[in-house]
């Protein structure tokens, strides 16, 4: 069964962690009036969604002191709705938004499935009873930069780097293999 979610006017979308670096938990935040849900995803989709919406900014018309938001923190989250799989990012020039649709993440063994079987085709998934959620998410300029500027923040304040092999440094050390 589906659990979808559009969030026309979002109050904020931001994205946070949870735990400490190493062990920290991704997720996308969004809250909506009253309504606060959470999305896990990870790091890597946070930095790569982080770039490609700064791509988009640039190619539109620069923010103005008073579109600028203030940049959010996200809330500990009370519980995580799902795992976000794909990510897709569209402009609405009519509205001025940025649109972006995170896909809920699928999991299943495809050997229980015929070999023939499209698992790209929508109307084939729902059949077989694999109906993804997703959330659509519809920002203003200013709601996406300050995405962005907490979302780099958060990529960035994870474990230090070892200059050697540039694997992360644990709180508790690290075996570098460039010293054997």
């Amino acid at each position: 069964m589906s659990n979808s979610f559009e969030f026309d006017e979002p109050d904020v979308v931001v994205p946070g962690t949870s735990g400490r670096p190493g062990q920290r938990t991704f997720f996308l935040q969004v809250i909506d009036q009253s309504r606060i849900c959470s999305f896990k995803v990870e790091k890597q989709q946070v930095a790569a969604l982080c770039e490609y919406l700064e791509g988009i900014l640039t190619e539109l018309p620069r923010l103005t002191g008073d579109q600028i938001v203030a940049t959010p923190n996200a809330l500990e989250p009370l519980g995580i709705l799902w795992v976000v799989g794909r990510i897709s990012v569209a402009y609405e020039e009519a509205t001025d938004r940025i649109i972006i649709v995170a896909d809920e993440l699928l999991e299943f063994d495809p050997d229980d499935f015929d070999p023939e079987f499209d698992f790209e085709d929508p109307e084939a998934l729902i059949a077989a009873g694999l109906d993804p959620s997703n959330a659509r998410f519809s920002m203003t300029r200013a709601q996406v930069a300050a995405f962005i500027a907490v979302g780099n923040d958060l990529v960035r304040s994870g474990r230090s780097q070892c200059r050697l092999c540039g694997h992360p440094i644990d709180p508790e050390g690290h075996a570098c293999p460039r010293l054997n």
